[in-house]
This record gives structure tokens, sequence and C-alpha cells, in this order.
């Protein structure tokens, strides 16, 4: 759900837009939870440049990985999708299994969290790459094998054409990571959606990874949808940060300013959950780590109220009364509506450009759905934690 108001800035046309996307699945025969359907995504909304890098992140179970298989509409029949997908202009949402077997790998592609489960164990990786190949450019086998070792080449995997003729239990597990890769990049894809693409991956072969997808993004000028728990990660390489808390957007930011000052209360308990590295202050115990008390609630239910309310110092009457949207809320360039406490500005997730027509999309606006957002930056930095 997006925030009320208008853009005074000139708009960029987006590569991917995504508007007010609910995924709901319906509950099981045997062992639903009470018979209710559970809300998994609940009105998201965002839009990428060309060539950008959007984080997305939160707690488990908050959503992030059902949003981009709705995106990629790989849902199961259980789920129930609404709101708008488009990619380069063309609705996905409702399109019909062959049109989106045609876009699949062509124009927007995924990398799975666990390749030993996405990769077919009885096929070769040549095969696997070059299926890809042949199915959306049309090569035969030989020119197929000679673009897959390239492929790997262009990943970092080293002696490129014996890797071809191995199996995925044969790799380890940065070079099946790697692997996952070349297969979504075979066809330069507009967009990637990186499903933790790092996770059970030691610190070298994580940065190993980490390049590879900034070099795409460079050389390629594939823009990145990246979804993680790693906050590193995100400093590290992504352009703005879009933050989910039980199936809803409730913070989006450039990435210096939603680490330098976070506005949403979540944001900042994430954020002050990162270990701090180095020794601790002469004479002086380390602190204990912040921690955010509760735990993420059910999804069976989606009040129209502040969902964090229960886990929130800062919370009142107001925020378990209505629903705060997502929007702008920077004290200089929104206003807000006395009669409905909506922050007007720019709508959520929209990309902004300057008048050359440059993507601005770590320039948009700070937007939090909070009633009490935070003003002050946070004392820990992302300098200070070592991010």
């Amino acid at each position: 759900m997006t925030a009320t108001g208008a853009t005074t800035a000139t708009t960029t046309k987006p590569v991917l837009g995504v508007r007010d996307l609910s995924v709901t699945f319906g509950a099981q025969a045997k062992g639903g939870r009470g018979g209710r359907p559970v809300h998994a995504v609940d009105g998201l909304c965002y839009e990428l440049a060309p060539g950008e890098v959007l984080a997305v992140v939160g707690e488990s179970g908050c959503g992030k990985s059902v949003s981009a298989m709705a995106v990629m509409g790989l849902l199961p029949s259980t789920a129930q999708l609404s709101g708008s997908v488009t990619l380069g202009g063309r609705e996905l949402v409702g399109a019909g299994e062959k049109e989106l077997r045609r876009v699949r790998g062509k124009d927007i592609a995924m990398i799975f969290q666990e390749p030993m489960t996405s990769l077919n164990p009885v096929l070769t990786v040549g095969r696997q790459v070059g299926e890809v190949l042949r199915r959306h450019q049309g090569l035969n086998r030989r020119e197929a094998r000679e673009r897959a070792a390239e492929l790997l080449t262009l990943v970092g995997i080293p002696a490129p054409d014996r890797r071809l003729d191995e199996y995925p239990h044969q790799l380890s597990g940065g070079m099946r990571q790697r692997v996952m890769i070349a297969l979504a990049v075979a066809c330069d894809p507009a967009v990637l959606i990186a499903d933790e693409p790092t996770t059970a991956l030691d610190v070298t072969v994580q940065a190993g990874i980490l390049e590879v997808l900034k070099n795409l993004r460079n050389r390629l000028g594939t823009s990145i949808v990246l979804i993680t728990h790693d906050l590193g990660v995100v400093a590290d390489i992504a352009d703005r940060v879009l933050v989910m808390y039980a199936g809803r957007a409730v913070e989006h930011a450039p990435v210096h300013e939603l680490f330098a000052a976070p506005r949403h209360p979540y944001t900042r308990g994430l954020l002050s959950a990162v270990l701090r590295p180095g020794p601790a202050p002469d004479n002086a115990d380390r602190p204990r780590l912040t921690e955010i008390p509760g735990l993420v609630p059910s999804l069976d239910t989606q009040p129209d109220a502040c969902t964090f309310a229960p886990r929130c110092a800062r919370a009142d009457e107001q925020c378990t009364a209505s629903r705060p949207l997502l929007g702008d809320t920077d004290p200089d360039d929104a206003a807000t509506d006395a009669t409905t406490g909506v922050i007007t500005g720019t709508p959520a997730g929209v990309i902004t450009s300057d008048t050359t027509g440059a993507p601005t999309g770590t320039h948009a606006p700070h937007q939090a759905a909070c009633w009490h957002p935070h003003r002050d930056a946070l004392v820990r930095t992302h300098q200070e934690t070592g991010q």
C-alpha cells in the first residue's frame, strides 16, 4: 500500500515494478492455522531502476522469498495473488504459464537459496546451462557448450571445460552457487533476483559471490533484487534497502541513510543487533547485544494496525488502532494529513531521476510505515559496526 501524493521529480522508467502485491495461501485441509488463510505478503510496492541493486531484508517468515516467487510466477496453486508486477511494461500477474516460460531465464531470472537442491543431481553442469541457452537463444549443442564455458569463466569458475562435464555433487558449495549464477545470467536478463545467494558460505567464498554480482551489474547493467539476512552484504552491494516485517514493507531508503539513521523501530532493532567487532573498552564488560523482544506474529491475520506494535517500546493506542502507510517521512519534504494521519510525499518505492534522466535510486526518499518514526541518527552506524 502506497502513501498518497504525487512526485515532483521526473520518473525514470523502471525495469521492474511491483504495485500492491499481496499473496495469500488458503488453509490446508489438515494442519491449517485454525482454518484461516495465511497472508504472506500484504500490499508490497517497489520499483527497480536499470542497473540498480535493491536489498530486501527482514527476519525469516516476513515474506521476502514469497514475494520473489510471486514476481517469478513460481507460487503453488494454493496461492492467491493480487496486485501488479510489470517487467519492462509487460504485466506478469495473471499471465499464462506459456508466456511466463518465455520470460523466465530470458528477461528475469532467479538464484535460489540452496544450489544443491536447485540443480538437477543427475545432469551435468554443461547440460543444465546449455538447456537454458538452447531453449531461449536457439543455439545448437556445440554453440551452447561454448557459451556455457564462457559463462563459467564469467562467474569465476576455473577450468570451465572440465567443469561442464561434472555433476553438482562434484563441486564445492561456492562452485555450485557460481553455477546457479551462470544459469541465471545465461541470457542476459534485465532483472536478477538473488534469494540469499551467500547463505551457508564462508566469508571468502561469500566475498567472491558478491564480487561476481557486482561485476554482472557493472558489465551487463543487470538490475538485482537481493534477498538477505546479512546486513554486511547489504552495506557492501546495495543501492537501496526495503525492510519487510510480517508481510509488509516497513521502511525503504537509500542504503547509507538507512544505516546511519533508521526511522522504523524494527529497522533500528535489526541494526542494533549487529555484532560490533573489536575489543571491549578498558575495564569494561562487553555490552550485551540488543535484541528485539517477541516473535514475528502469525500471518493468518493482518490487522488494520501496526503489526510491529506488540514488540515495540514506542507503541501507543494509535499504533494498535490504525495501520501506518509507507510514505515519505522527511519533515522537510513531506506533510501529514491531519485527518487520516497519512504522510504524503513520493509514493513508496518510486525511483526518481535528475534533469538528465539518470536514475537517482540512491537519492530516493526515505520512507517508513510508522506513526512515531525515529528522527535521530543511530549511534552505532555502519562504519562503527564494521559493515
